[in-house]
């Protein structure tokens, strides 16, 4: 690279970022009580987002880093699980998944097939864009305790978030069941497909010997003071 060439870069480059600043709006958002997005908007556009976006655990950890192109995802996404490990790499370009990293044993997040396995039997789990953490905050942010939770101590309540996927991709059913001993509270909800985008809706299903099979998500979770779910 030429000293010229050079000069003119280092020149240009803050005249770049001041017009993108000029454009776009700062926005952040709670996703929940513990991940907050972070992301622009055009100023001539409000609503449209324009430029990186990140979502961020507990102000620490990041758990997804992408871009937005006039409120379109573009490009590879990135997302992290709870340690700010790699867990998913996402082209909307193309729309493949070009990395996954392996499951590790948790009891937070399980999952459940109907079919019966045999030895020798090759069995992949239902993928969802965003990844294991990320990917799954739609399905916990979209519910909340039907009751005042004002004098309740919520730290007695559990709940595990159930996703049915069919074996085209798609979610089938959604169930949240809610219990508390101390209360001795016990109900499952079951909530409307409609309240979810179509992204929300779509995913890689599960396989069996390379056949697509009906598969269930188990997500445990806790209840927040506001009788939200968040994960543990």
């Amino acid at each position: 690279m030429s000293v010229k060439y050079l000069f003119l870069l280092l020149l240009t480059s803050p005249f770049v970022n001041d017009c993108f600043a000029q454009d776009t709006v700062a926005h952040r958002n709670r996703l929940s009580d513990s991940v907050v997005e972070h992301f622009f908007e055009l100023r001539s556009n409000p609503g449209v987002k324009e430029g990186i976006y990140t979502a961020v655990l507990r102000r620490r950890i990041l758990l997804a880093k992408g871009e937005y192109k006039n409120g379109q995802k573009t490009g590879v996404w990135q997302f992290f699980d709870l340690f700010g490990n790699l867990s998913e790499r996402y082209n909307y370009d193309s729309k493949q998944f070009t990395f996954e990293a392996p499951l590790y044993a948790s009891a937070d997040l399980s999952y459940r097939f109907d079919d019966t396995l045999k030895k020798g039997d090759r069995l992949t789990r239902p993928l969802k864009i965003g990844g294991i953490y990320y990917g799954f905050i739609p399905y916990l942010s979209i519910y909340k305790l039907p009751f005042d939770t004002m004098d309740i101590e919520t730290d007695s309540f559990g709940a595990v978030v159930e996703l049915l996927i069919s074996p085209l991709g798609r979610l089938a059913e959604y169930k949240v069941r809610v219990s508390s001993a101390y209360y001795q509270y016990d109900r499952t909800f079951t909530m409307d497909l409609g309240l979810f985008s179509e992204e929300d809706r779509t995913f890689v299903p599960a396989t069996l010997n390379g056949k697509p099979v009906m598969s269930t998500i188990l997500i445990k979770c806790y209840v927040s003071s506001k009788g939200e779910l968040d994960f543990y």
